[in-house]
């Protein structure tokens, strides 16, 4: 799996382009808004898109999906059902946050812990990491040993949890007991900011410790 990130948004989201190099097939990873921008990688990079993917419902990393998704005729998938009322909110949140107007949209697939997503010949596994919102999802590809991981984890820090329906004690499980092991060794795209891995997290992030 190959990926490029895009950062979208006033938040410096980043909307992740993955893709297999064997069929240049792929998709984006919370495609938060700036759609021009992001087709603008697409194209630069060749990728056939197949499908959309969401960690979850907050509006920097769902904004542009459902122009994505309808313009291009793709798939939606995740996140997790928990986090409907989140989707269902897109407009206030574009309202509260200064943002342009967003339909909202349904999924064509809710994603559950233990699910699988593809593209061309790769496989995702989906790990559902509640605490920064109820249904956020983790995406894992065991080969290239790379998660994607939306606002669970940071290089040196961890996702609000003071949101609706946030809760710090799940977030802390979720990273404890479902992403660090999958090994020190995974390199994660976080929504924000810089890669990092699961091991240089667990030994120093202090709110880990």
């Amino acid at each position: 799996m190959k990926a490029t990130l895009i950062p979208v948004t006033p938040f410096a989201q980043n909307c992740s382009l993955i893709w297999c190099e064997d069929t240049m097939k792929g998709c984006l990873v919370d495609p938060g808004g700036d759609v021009a921008t992001i087709l603008e990688a697409v194209k630069n990079e060749g990728v056939t898109l197949e499908k959309i993917l969401c960690t979850h419902g907050h509006l920097d990393h769902v904004g542009g999906v459902a122009e994505l998704a309808s313009n291009h005729d793709l798939p939606i998938e995740g996140p997790h059902k928990d986090d409907d009322f989140w989707i269902d909110q897109l407009a206030d949140q574009c309202v509260q946050f200064g943002f342009p107007d967003t339909e909202d949209f349904t999924p064509t697939r809710w994603l559950n812990d233990g699910d699988t997503v593809s593209f061309g010949n790769v496989t995702l596994e989906v790990l559902h990491c509640p605490g920064h919102t109820p249904g956020h999802v983790v995406f894992f590809d065991q080969t290239s040993r790379v998660a994607i991981v939306g606002d669970v984890l940071f290089q040196g820090s961890i996702g609000r949890t003071d949101f609706p329906k946030g809760n710090h004690d799940d977030l802390i499980n979720a990273i404890k007991t479902k992403l660090f092991p999958l090994g020190d060794d995974v390199v994660f795209i976080p929504g924000h900011g810089g890669l990092s891995t699961f091991g240089d997290e667990r030994r120093s992030n202090p709110f880990l410790q």
